[in-house]
């Protein structure tokens, strides 16, 4: 028995590994690509609705499959492929994105870009629910979104050094550097399948894995239903949804101010860099404050903190410092909604359910941007970033009403 375990510990332990490794990659290509489309949309002429049109296309798939991917997820053995189809979807979609010629073709390779992120995540989060023991939950989506923050913090670094000081957003050497840095994150994303090939998940006794016939018949509304669950479903949405709006606008508000695509670069690593930061330190905060403490600090700090970097996108080491406070508290959150919801139901349902919270989230990336775009239209492109703080904050005080 004691062997066994063992052996059991090292292969959850070694497929924690490819996951760090494979998230990495993929989202060091995602956030790559993204902030490289805002700037091809620019070298289009387009304005802010457009920007926020095509973020939304971004999640218009996952929107309608999120809910089918989460129970094959519940399902399927070998979870591998679905994350080998998500990465190689990626690249289809950033490859989509370089060789469009109009805003309409970018929106619709945005969305099968945006559909490949949708299946690698959901493999990825389904088999640490899958896999982990509930006491290493924490640790396990702490550690498989600090890959995701590290990508994050790589991903827009790499595009700024590619894109370079410039600021005429039509030259033909832009053009260009838009092509060449899109084609990175391509090969970056292709990267990834090597490490998902072999058959390395890890043996495991819980009951989703080892008895075919257990198979989530939860909906979403009896998930939904959960006591306490909506409430988790809106911090998620209004987390992840900072990440989109600030990615797609924070380019804009810099061009705006003649702030070089390099210093947006920059500015977006920080975010991922404390996002890594705060990750990484999941556990040891774990044993001090409790989860919803950790989530109520994540919404209202980086809501007030991340307000702050268009005010003062002139003062770099401002801004910079207003996005590694915001990044590192943003950075808390996503974990804590993953391990909240996933604790929330049944073992068999946890696919289920953390495919409903993808599934919201992804609601939020559709009707966010554009909410955010129109608000724009008045603010400015910075209005938009301001807007998604608000509802951080307001989600903070939903958590706080709910004592």
């Amino acid at each position: 028995m004691g062997a066994g375990s063992k052996a059991d510990s090292s292969g959850i332990m070694r497929w924690l590994l490819i996951l760090i490794a494979t998230g990495l990659l993929s989202q060091a290509a995602l956030n790559l690509i993204r902030p490289v489309t805002t700037y091809k949309l620019i070298s289009f002429g387009s304005g802010s609705f457009t920007v926020g049109a095509v973020t939304a296309a971004y999640a218009i798939l996952p929107l309608f499959t999120a809910m089918m991917l989460g129970r094959v997820s519940s399902r399927i053995r070998r979870i591998r492929f679905l994350m080998v189809a998500g990465v190689t979807l990626i690249a289809v979609g950033g490859l989509g994105i370089a060789l469009s010629p109009n805003a309409v073709t970018v929106a619709l390779a945005s969305a099968v870009l945006g559909l490949g992120h949708l299946m690698f995540t959901i493999g990825g989060q389904s088999s640490i629910a899958r896999y982990f023991p509930d006491s290493d939950l924490d640790k396990g989506f702490g550690w498989f979104t600090a890959a995701y923050a590290a990508g994050q913090f790589i991903g827009p670094l790499i595009a700024g050094l590619v894109l370079g000081t410039g600021t005429d957003a039509h030259s033909a050497q832009r053009i260009s550097d838009i092509g060449r840095a899109l084609w990175i994150g391509v090969g970056c994303s292709l990267i990834a399948v090597p490490f998902l090939l072999p058959s390395w998940q890890p043996r495991t006794t819980k009951s989703v894995a080892s008895a075919p016939a257990a198979r989530s018949t939860a909906s979403i509304g009896s998930i939904l239903r959960v006591k306490g669950m909506v409430s988790h479903m809106f911090a998620s949405l209004t987390l992840l949804s900072m990440l989109d709006i600030l990615t797609a606008f924070l380019p804009l508000v810099a061009e705006k101010h003649g702030v070089t695509p390099a210093a947006v670069g920059v500015l977006l690593a920080i975010r991922g860099c404390a996002s890594v930061v705060s990750r990484l330190f999941i556990p040891k905060l774990s044993s001090h404050f409790d989860r919803r403490q950790m989530l109520v600090a994540s919404l209202y700090i980086s809501g007030v903190a991340i307000a702050l970097a268009p005010i003062f996108i002139d003062v770099l080491w401002v801004a910079g410092l207003a996005l590694l406070i915001g990044g590192f508290f943003l950075g808390l959150g996503q974990p804590m909604t993953m391990t909240m919801i996933s604790t929330s139901v049944p073992t068999v349902d946890r696919g289920s359910a953390l495919a409903v919270r993808l599934m919201g989230n992804r609601l939020g990336q559709v009707a966010l941007p554009v909410i955010s775009s129109s608000v724009a239209a008045g603010l400015g492109p910075a209005g938009a970033i301001w807007f998604c703080c608000a509802l951080l904050c307001l989600s903070g005080a939903e958590k706080n009403l709910r004592r």
